[in-house]
């Protein structure tokens, strides 16, 4: 695999001039927009698509930010090697009991990383509210594989889903490599899937029970 973004630590710095910039954003939010985490959320992304190339830097190319809505990416950007990045940003509050956000298909990740030169990355922001502005207390800049499987879930929904399971607790590893991370999501989903099997063969056999209950009547 070619030398990326994340080989040289480029990303923590990325991170900090991203918690620096909204951080002097004070007129952000309003009154009505900060109570909403919805409303913060796509604030921070608005934000971010307009601002993304200075974060980047020279080391980055060819950014874009127009992506269908249900789309792996918000952002994406080249480097010079040659290297693709998508960015799915994803925002905290931090005083949220739960929060378990989806971050891609088991399915469309496999794909995506069949070329060793994409990147999926998430750009993870955790924030409180203090007099109706936007206090950003951390921001993670990784690629997917970077997170512990200690962190994540699955889904039941299409191929799968990638979540995190709470996040309040997110885990970080720089060392896993994409070998190791995705031959542990091998192991995970044909572990899940057998389990899923079993829950359908008891929905068709609710069903049949429900069925012959009406051809009753």
């Amino acid at each position: 695999m070619t030398k990326n973004f994340f080989s040289d630590n480029k990303n923590q710095v990325v991170a900090n001039k991203i918690k620096d910039f909204l951080n002097s954003q004070k007129d952000l939010l309003s009154a009505r927009t900060a109570n909403s985490p919805r409303a913060v959320g796509d604030a921070i992304q608005d934000l971010l698509e307009d601002n993304i190339e200075q974060f980047i830097g020279a080391d980055g190319k060819n950014f874009g930010s127009s992506f269908a809505r249900r789309a792996m990416a918000d952002l994406a950007f080249e480097d010079k090697a040659g290297n693709y990045y998508i960015i799915d940003i994803k925002t905290h509050r931090l005083d949220t009991k739960f929060n378990m956000p989806n971050l891609t298909s088991v399915e469309r990740l496999a794909r995506f990383y069949e070329d060793d030169n994409n990147h999926f990355t998430l750009l993870l922001i955790a924030y409180d509210i203090a007099d109706n502005g936007l206090l950003v207390r951390d921001v993670k800049f990784v690629p997917i594989e970077h997170l512990s499987w200690e962190c994540l879930t699955i889904g039941a929904l299409g191929w799968g889903q990638i979540q995190i399971a709470n996040s309040n607790h997110i885990i970080i590893n720089p060392k896993n490599t994409r070998k190791s991370w995705m031959l542990e999501l091998c192991d995970i989903m044909l572990e899940f899937y057998p389990k899923e099997v079993i829950k359908i063969g008891k929905r068709i056999q609710k069903f049949e029970e429900i069925k012959a209950f009406w051809l009753s009547k």
